[in-house]
């Protein structure tokens, strides 16, 4: 099984692509981009450009999206969504099955913590995944979104399964 974490933004957009193979979790690929552009379009233009060459290049079965965080900037939060509308339209053009996820949600599967702060998502991204040079703060998030989306699937089939066996 092969994930694509994304991080949206609209200065800079996260990526991280995770494998699970019988349990063993793999690092493929992570890495931002910024957007370039004058204005909002052609920012958008060119994430969904970048985006759309990363899922053709890596060909995951499943996209995790991390959910926009809504602070008082409400102008803001809106061009953050349009970015975040690019980052599940791609995958979803791929043909692949895309979850969202809030923020708090990602930080609980992966450090235990809903509130823990973005140094120790990344911390915890590098020492599951030690040998993988992580592209910055927005790909390691990326990647944490991607191995919250696989600790979800395994635990969803491990759920299954036992059922499975009590029904029967």
């Amino acid at each position: 099984m092969r994930v694509i974490g994304i991080d949206p933004g609209l200065r800079s957009t996260g990526w991280g692509i995770l494998e699970s193979n019988g349990g063993m979790l793999s690092h493929l690929g992570n890495g931002q981009f910024s957007s370039s552009g004058e204005n909002l379009a052609e920012r958008l233009h060119s994430i969904f450009q970048q985006l759309t060459t990363v899922v053709a290049d890596y060909s995951p079965d499943y996209a995790a999206v991390e959910n926009t965080f809504v602070n008082k900037d409400s102008a803001g939060a809106l061009k953050l969504g349009h970015a975040r509308a690019v980052a599940l339209i791609v995958p979803s053009i791929a043909g692949l099955p895309v979850a969202e996820y809030a923020p708090n949600n990602i930080k609980k599967s992966v450090t235990g913590s809903g509130h823990a702060e973005k140094s120790q998502i990344e911390r915890v991204v590098r020492m599951q995944f030690p040998s993988a040079e992580i592209a910055g703060s927005d790909a390691a998030d990326a990647l944490a979104t991607a191995l919250a989306h696989i600790l979800r699937l395994q635990y969803s089939r491990s759920l299954d399964a036992a059922i499975s066996r009590v029904v029967c």
